[in-house]
Parts: C-alpha cells; structure tokens; sequence
C-alpha cells in the first residue's frame, strides 16, 4: 500500500526558503502526488499537484515561489518554497489520490485519500 512520508520542514524567517520531500516510501508510484497544508484553525487547503506528465497546479497564493518537482528514480515529490511570509506557516502534507494514477483530480483535499503524517512550517516575520 502507498505510503506517503514528509520530510524538510523547518523554522525560517521571512523571505528564506525551504525544500520538502515526499518519499512514497519504496511504492514505485508516479502518478498524482499533492501537497496540502493546514494552519491552525484553519482548513486545509491546497498548495500544489503534480501528475504523471509533470504538469503542476499551484494554488494562487503559492504561486512564483514554490515549485513542484519530482524525482521518479528515488520516488521523491519536492517542494521548493521561496520568499516565504508568516502565512505559509502550517502543517504541509503529501497526498495521492482516491484513484491513484497519472492525472489530478484537482486542488480539493477530499478527493485524496492517501496521507502522510506532515511535516511542519514555521515562519517568523
């Protein structure tokens, strides 16, 4: 079964950058891959996917600072987060789709059933 496992979060200060991995944890999957966020208090939304072509889809308030990537040989997503504000402080998330496969569903947290535990996002302003 996919497993999803985070990695790379931090405390920065504003304007500083952060990478996060997702590693589907020896799954050989290069299908839909998501991350989400939550902060508290707050619902969780989306930040950006990627599919099996790598097209990416970014939620407006990321978009020109993070970047998705992937890397297929290590079963890796990445998320490259720059110019970073105390409103990207969260919870960040890796997340596969109800029907794994190559394309997204879209930017909504309950089409994606596969989770990982999280990895958390401090900035300080």
């Amino acid at each position: 079964q996919l497993q999803l496992v985070e990695s790379g979060g931090g405390s920065v200060q504003a304007g500083g950058s952060l990478r996060l991995s997702c590693d589907t944890s020896g799954y050989r999957y290069s299908g839909c891959l998501g991350w989400f966020r939550q902060a508290p208090g707050k619902e969780r939304e989306a930040v950006a996917t990627m599919n099996y072509y790598n097209i990416t889809a970014y939620a407006y308030s990321v978009k020109g600072r993070f970047t998705c990537s992937k890397d297929i040989a290590k079963n890796t997503l990445y998320l490259q987060m720059n110019s970073l504000n105390a409103e990207d402080t969260a919870m960040y998330y890796c997340a596969a789709p109800r029907q794994l496969g190559p394309l997204c569903p879209g930017l909504y947290p309950q089409d994606y059933s596969y989770w990982g535990e999280g990895t958390q996002v401090t900035v300080s302003s």
